[in-house]
């Protein structure tokens, strides 16, 4: 009976072409961040970020969500996930309070149920990936999802433990992208779509430039709910559904231009991780140093670029082989040593 039994098949290679999106994704998280210190950056500026922020992180969720549609509880992959977010959530954590407390405010507390900044991501992709068994056994779960996003958004009194407002209102994405299938992102790259997405973008970059005196922009973060904006809860549920529908637009736009093939940035779009945690020591590092204020010629549209390019090339550099190969012990902790070998051996691919 063994002989005839087919051999398991190797798990195959990574996809370039989620490498190739998640880096570009990330270097437009970095150049996102980058201009948020720039000293009177101007409307043009400011619209380019609206226009980031409508799909940049939802690009990144969908895709998280889309690499884990086969996740289960099984015990080495909910291992996994205590070794790769939930101990970095906590060493970054530390790390973020000592970096605060020296460069800034010396009495900076440290808050493990409010996560520092970017570290958002870390217990929100926990906190998502715990509920991919609910969301496969449902029947309409990105419908379901994107209510909860508007219970999110209109509710009051949440809570702000782990950012939970920006949990729900994110999670529509990472459900969408479970139900995503290979053909989907095929769909997206075919040459109709990509010469369609190009006047898409242009109009969607002069509708940002329109609303950017007319918007607040913290409705992008989905960090708080209406009435902590200032608009009735209604509104909450409205916005939700308006962002959910122009990040689909613009991220399919960004999919579509997803070369597929294997480049130079395919390596660094396995290590993106490491770009997205450690990026916001040299951001805001340089904030708190001075630079933005005391340097006049960031404050020039030539010195925006150089902003610009740079958070890029700083955000590149921390996903090299070599920068991983330092931070690898904070970033994916070897901890095989603290887990029961008959229950986790064997790393799990989500």
């Amino acid at each position: 009976m063994s002989a005839s039994v087919p051999p398991k098949p190797k798990s195959s290679a990574r996809d370039p072409y989620f490498d190739n999106a998640k880096y570009l994704a990330i270097i437009l998280v970095a150049a996102g961040h980058s201009w948020e210190p720039l000293p009177d950056s101007g409307r043009i500026v400011a619209a380019v970020y609206a226009f980031v922020y409508t799909f940049h992180m939802p690009v990144f969720i969908l895709i998280s969500g889309y690499l884990s549609r086969n996740f289960d509880l099984r015990p080495d992959r909910a291992w996994r996930l205590v070794t790769t977010l939930l101990v970095p959530y906590a060493v970054f954590e530390v790390a973020y309070t000592l970096f605060e407390r020296v460069l800034r405010d010396s009495s900076f507390p440290l808050s493990p149920a409010d996560p520092y900044w970017l570290l958002w991501f870390l217990p929100a992709l926990f906190l998502w990936r715990l509920t991919t068994p609910i969301w496969q056994a449902l029947r309409w779960p990105v419908p379901v999802s994107l209510g909860i996003a508007v219970v999110g958004a209109m509710g009051h009194g949440i809570g702000g433990d782990l950012q939970l407002e920006r949990v729900l209102q994110f999670l529509p994405f990472y459900v969408l992208g479970m139900r995503l299938r290979p053909h989907h992102f095929e769909l997206l790259r075919t040459t109709r779509v990509r010469l369609a997405a190009i006047p898409v973008c242009a109009v969607a970059l002069l509708a940002a430039y329109w609303t950017e005196p007319r918007m607040n922009h913290a409705w992008f973060f989905r960090s708080s709910n209406a009435q902590d904006l200032g608009a009735p809860f209604w509104v909450g549920g409205i916005m939700t559904l308006a962002l959910f529908g122009c990040a689909l637009v613009l991220g399919g736009c960004f999919f579509a231009w997803v070369p597929g093939r294997r480049l130079w940035i395919t390596a660094l779009g396995a290590g993106t991780l490491y770009g997205y945690l450690l990026h916001g020591f040299v951001i805001r590092g340089a904030n708190y140093l001075g630079w933005y204020d005391d340097l006049e010629f960031l404050g020039t549209p030539l010195g925006r670029v150089a902003v610009t390019l740079s958070a890029i090339a700083v955000v590149t550099l921390l996903c090299t082989p070599p920068v991983r190969q330092v931070f690898r012990f904070v970033v994916e902790p070897p901890l095989g040593w603290a887990a029961r070998r008959n229950g986790t051996e064997g790393p799990a691919r989500a």
